[in-house]
């Protein structure tokens, strides 16, 4: 049984923005029925170019629905320019944290949306029932070429199979692909550290302990608890021990089910992303 946070569990027991809109500016499908996700999206603009209008049909868990259905809310008003902006990351966060094995729906949401975007400017054709990528299908499974995996590795820092999978399920049933994912996460991060002389994943400046407190709390101060406010939630700075940060969750973020996800797949991501890789952080 998955742990879900609130907004999850609203968005996916009454989901915004269902359905298809009347000739759409632009649209596309991605995903796969065989493989148990797919997701559509239309959007329709006003007269400034921004999206007027814009919905949504999954086939998918409560995870794709929340997120597919978040996603339709973050976007209205936006022009597409500013809607590309958005991160997977952006919509894990507006709902308050994903399981792991659930973080490839957020990831579906933005490829669906780039992909109508795409569609609107002539990009790719209106059909098309899939993100398509460059490159060789590694995981036949659920189609996933080398250079996505490449792409999603460099962009959120991933460095082992599961988290491949986590974010694009690549791997993640019959399994015949996992060695060569292997070879090719190892492949990529082998290159950057040659090319950049070190290890990309350690390219913050070297703080000293003093430093490092400030700095964990300047984040926590004005990226993180900010965040956590908007939904009922705060976050306290208790300790950094080594490179081990203890804090507080409060408000909703207390009593949450899902704070567990909110500490891993928030704060300490956003801490190791602005301070330091090596930082993990625990709760009180």
């Amino acid at each position: 049984m998955w742990n879900y946070t609130d907004k999850v569990m609203e968005h996916f027991l009454n989901p915004r923005n269902v359905g298809k809109v009347d000739n759409p500016d632009g649209e596309a499908i991605v995903g796969n029925l065989s493989c148990g996700d797919a997701l559509e999206i239309s959007f329709s603009l006003d007269e400034n170019k921004k999206i007027k209008d814009v919905k949504f049909k999954t086939f998918g868990c409560g995870s794709a629905i929340a997120s597919s259905s978040v996603l339709t809310e973050m976007v209205k008003g936006k022009t597409l320019e500013e809607a590309e902006k958005i991160t997977n990351h952006d919509i894990v966060d507006k709902l308050g944290g994903l399981p792991d094995k659930k973080i490839h729906c957020s990831v579906m949401g933005t490829d669906a949306l780039h992909a109508a975007i795409a569609n609107y400017r002539g990009e790719k054709p209106k059909d098309t029932n899939e993100t398509k990528y460059e490159g060789t299908v590694v995981c036949h499974c659920f189609d996933v070429t080398d250079v996505k995996i490449r792409e999603l590795a460099k962009e959120n820092n991933l460095k082992t199979v599961d988290e491949i999978t986590d974010y694009c399920k690549a791997g993640g049933s019959c399994g015949e692909c996992r060695e060569e994912i292997k070879q090719i996460l190892d492949g990529l991060w082998k290159r950057e550290k040659e090319t950049s002389g070190k290890d990309i994943s350690n390219q913050k400046t070297v703080l000293t302990f003093a430093q490092k407190v400030m700095k964990v709390q300047e984040v926590i101060e004005q990226e993180i608890r900010p965040a956590l406010e908007r939904d009922g939630g705060s976050i306290e700075f208790i300790d950094l021990s080594k490179d081990t940060v203890v804090v507080r969750l409060k408000g909703r973020c207390a009593s949450c089910p899902s704070s567990k996800v909110t500490i891993k797949t928030f704060v300490e991501k956003k801490l190791k992303e602005l301070v330091s890789e090596e930082l993990k952080v625990e709760q009180e």
